[in-house]
């Protein structure tokens, strides 16, 4: 019988003796090399180990090994080991992440230049340089980063003036916003977040490093998906181009009231417009330095990480 995803969870429990979330699993599991065992992993591994477990649990009988010793956050155990007396082993709190937010800003901005769905530019848009108003009037209103898709290299020259002339445009407008990290206590907060700054655009989405592994998350976020259309992008921090759309947005008509609103508010997203003017009007991308700056090569993304300690 083949090496399994619940054997490497059991293997791992053992040998640290304590709860554990499947992202400490997992990373355990890899410093130790016992990934290597399993026929397969795929591009996300962690929601499989997790999806593994909560299955394994559920069925229950003699043959399930695990028990799940809290929901928040989700750490497991096994039942033939000794459950610690008291409710948390440890502080059950991360460690707060060294990096910055905006530090991943890079990272996203590459991953959406290079991937065949988005192939965009992006802006970011700095919230402190809006303009200051009433309190809580521009609250939730700015997204992180704004991204745009040419026609230039989906259309011959010929193709985009005949759209041009049947006022056709082909362009596609992004908004993204990005979190280091959601879990079930800020789900809702971060997503609603993204429903108010980016519902404006062709296509809106929540972005996360790191999200909670608990299938109940994942039901709850498929299902504010399914409502509000905000889709859902995972970061993959070993290699910025496997990053994945895990659920799709919904595409909507740009609201052209909230884009005016951002370009009174705020002179970064009206840069941004003013420069996809400027571009569609010449039928080309004038200046690359009008948008954020993205790895050109996989060094360079490997140094940058480990600079800005993100992990």
């Amino acid at each position: 019988m083949s090496y399994t995803f619940l054997d490497l969870a059991v293997e791992v429990i053992k040998m640290q003796n304590k709860p554990m979330s499947v992202y400490e699993i997992w990373n355990k599991a890899v410093e130790h090399d016992l990934h290597k065992k399993l026929p397969k992993y795929g591009k996300t591994p962690e929601q499989t180990l997790g999806a593994r477990i909560y299955v394994s649990i559920k069925q229950g009988g003699d043959d399930n090994p695990f028990i799940q010793f809290s929901k928040r956050p989700a750490l497991f155990f096994l039942k033939e080991l000794t459950v610690p007396s008291t409710p948390v082993p440890e502080p059950v709190t991360e460690e707060k992440p060294s990096y910055k937010e905006r530090d991943l800003h890079k990272i996203l901005s590459s991953y959406v230049f290079s991937d065949s769905h988005f192939k965009s530019y992006t802006k970011t848009i700095y919230h402190e340089v809006s303009n200051k108003k009433k309190k809580g009037k521009n609250e939730w209103l700015h997204p992180d980063i704004v991204g745009i898709r040419y026609p230039f290299d989906d259309f011959c020259e010929d193709t985009r003036h005949l759209m041009n002339a049947m006022a056709h445009s082909k362009c596609k407008i992004f908004s993204f916003e990005l979190k280091r990290s959601i879990d079930f206590s800020t789900l809702r907060e971060y997503f609603f977040q993204a429903v108010s700054n980016s519902s404006w655009a062709n296509e809106g989405y929540l972005v996360a490093l790191k999200y909670d592994q608990d299938p109940d998350f994942m039901d709850e976020l498929r299902r504010l998906n399914s409502a509000f259309g905000i889709g859902f992008i995972k970061l993959n921090i070993e290699d910025y181009t496997q990053s994945e759309i895990l659920l799709s947005a919904k595409e909507n008509e740009l609201d052209w009231n909230t884009i005016d609103r951002l370009c009174e508010e705020n002179p970064d997203f009206k840069a941004f417009i003013n420069t996809i003017t400027s571009d569609l009007v010449v039928d080309k991308m004038r200046n690359s330095n009008d948008f954020d700056t993205v790895f050109s090569t996989d060094e360079e993304f490997q140094v940058y990480v480990k600079e800005k300690h993100i992990g």
